[in-house]
């Protein structure tokens, strides 16, 4: 077997559901890059602007880079508990398990030692989604899927449910042929996107997106997105529900992807109620605890504030009292909009 061979064999008894490999150059969408920041699409995640010649050429990030070892690791995991009831707080698919950078990051580092032994004179780097590096580029350059319409990757075997990940190494690997694009004319993304996020195909506006409301924002969401966030409280997965290609979804064979009865879903009450003793011991190893406790309260005062539900207004005015602005805040709207709702109905 060659080197890469034994690299792909490994990284799928590993755990990882797919891998390929592409050359570490600057990828085709790099420029693209340039021109969605300077439309501000970044919002306020400032580190994706920080160095962005750095994030296009893998050469940059590991000096004498020649391959890239792009990963893929399905997480998709069925409910168990109904969540499209206004009064539950749906949190994105990928939540409802275990944080997966741990996970994740733990199989890298056993095939990167892998790869050393084998070839103990080349350098690395890897990431689990956090580093400075294009995977989604690389993703698709490597053949593991194509970027669809709505900037996930999507892979013919699995859909867009996946994890990304990937290895820099100096060593020169055989590559793989990039992955067509097989969206055709196909814009149900597009159109299903209650805060029209996706404000042309391939290009996401971020900061109407719901995942960067309710997880990267740390001010007030918009008053004008607010009532389209419906019941959102944590990321958000319509646009991957509508695909045609996630129609026939694969379970994963990781069992801590797996659906959490605390963290599937839960009332909006409950969340309301919550502390922030509650909140580390509830999402103990949970993706949800990026939010942090203020940010999911903000984000549960929004929702309830959609769920048109009289009797959550002596939740909202037990959450008037919080000391949290931010929360307090978005209590206050929410309040005024379900009397809104009393009084027209």
């Amino acid at each position: 077997m060659t080197l890469t061979e034994q690299i792909k064999a490994k990284a799928l008894e590993l755990g990882f559901d797919k891998v390929g490999v592409s050359p570490a150059n600057v990828p085709s969408p790099a420029a693209f890059l340039t021109t969605w920041l300077a439309n501000g699409y970044h919002g306020d995640m400032r580190w994706l602007a920080r160095a962005p010649e750095r994030r296009m050429d893998p050469r940059k990030v590991l000096p004498g880079a020649r391959s890239v070892i792009s990963l893929a690791t399905n997480y998709y995991t069925e409910a168990h508990t109904q969540t499209d009831h206004p009064d539950i707080g749906k949190l994105s698919r990928y939540a409802w398990g275990d944080d997966y950078h741990p996970i994740i990051l733990k199989r890298l580092r056993r095939l990167h030692d892998d790869i050393l032994a084998r070839e103990p004179g080349i350098q690395t780097r890897y990431y689990v989604d956090t580093g400075p590096v294009m995977e989604k580029a690389f993703a698709q350059q490597s053949g593991l899927g194509w970027i669809g319409k709505h900037t996930n990757v999507i892979t013919e075997e699995y859909g867009s449910w996946m994890f990304l990940s990937e290895i820099l190494v100096t060593a020169v690997l055989d590559y793989d042929l990039p992955a067509d694009d097989q969206c055709g004319h196909c814009r149900l993304c597009i159109d299903a996107c209650p805060t029209e996020a996706i404000v042309a195909p391939y290009v996401l506006d971020a900061r109407r997106c719901i995942p960067y409301l309710t997880i990267e924002l740390r001010s007030d969401i918009p008053e004008d997105l607010r009532p389209l966030m419906g019941n959102h409280v944590f990321g958000c997965d319509i646009c991957q529900e509508v695909c045609p290609w996630n129609a026939q979804p694969v379970i994963t064979k990781e069992a801590a992807f797996r659906a959490r009865a605390t963290t599937e879903a839960a009332s909006l009450a409950s969340f309301a109620e919550c502390r922030p003793e509650d909140f580390n011991e509830i999402f103990h190893h949970s993706a949800v605890k990026r939010a942090k406790w203020a940010g999911l309260l903000r984000n549960v005062m929004v929702a309830i504030g959609n769920s048109r539900n009289p009797h959550l207004i002596p939740v909202l005015k037990r959450a008037l009292a919080r000391t949290e602005a931010m929360v307090s805040t978005h209590a206050k709207w929410a309040l005024a909009r379900l009397r809104s709702h009393l009084l027209a109905s």
